[in-house]
């Protein structure tokens, strides 16, 4: 997940607690990244045909995002998915029957799009919620594919995760926040690219 804002000292447990629904668990481990794998694709698949089976036209686009979305890059094995409704907001005309399919609502975050998270019945998955018509959404495809179509970048992104997975991180979201500088500076070129 990117952030647009630099973040350089890491969110409080309190923070992330008003964020997180049920209760949160910190992780106090180095984070697991493992080569590119080519069934993750397929997972994306299976699930967005569930979401789209339990939501029918609500569910407005599902898309495959984040590292598990470029081949040949390397990831935490969790499949991001990125699900566009028409208003993140309105949980009751989504959250209900995510949930009665198993979906498990972990993080709202009402100041940041209104960003909605829920974690997967049965395949480890983060499913990214966002309202029609929000940045963050244009931002995570153009990350997403300007990755998979530039390898001097995705190289640079995978060192970087590399380097910093090897640390101890009280949360994973920290590890997610400290990507920001390498996403943002990422971004940028991607806005070059688009401006010529």
């Amino acid at each position: 997940m990117m952030r647009s804002e630099n973040r350089f000292t890491p969110r409080s447990d309190e923070e992330l607690q008003k964020l997180t629904v049920g209760e949160l668990k910190p992780h106090n481990a180095p984070i697991t990244l493992v080569e590119y794998d080519p069934r993750w694709p397929e997972l994306f698949e299976r699930e967005a045909k569930r979401i789209r089976s339990v939501l029918g036209s609500k569910a407005l686009q599902i898309e495959h995002v984040g590292s598990t979305s470029v081949p040949g890059l390397c990831a935490k094995p969790i499949i991001d998915m990125l699900l566009v409704v028409e208003d993140s907001a309105d949980e009751p005309s989504y959250v209900p029957a995510l949930e009665a399919a198993g979906y498990r609502l972990r993080i709202r975050e009402p100041e940041w799009f209104e960003h909605r998270l829920f974690k997967g019945p049965d395949t480890d998955i983060n499913l990214h919620v966002f309202s029609k018509g929000t940045s963050e959404i244009d931002k995570m495809l153009r990350f997403r594919d300007w990755l998979r179509s530039n390898e001097s970048d995705r190289d640079k992104y995978a060192q970087v995760k590399r380097s910093l997975a090897k640390n101890k991180w009280r949360h994973v979201q920290h590890y997610a926040d400290a990507k920001t500088s390498i996403v943002q500076e990422i971004l940028a070129r991607t806005n070059d690219s688009n401006a010529k």
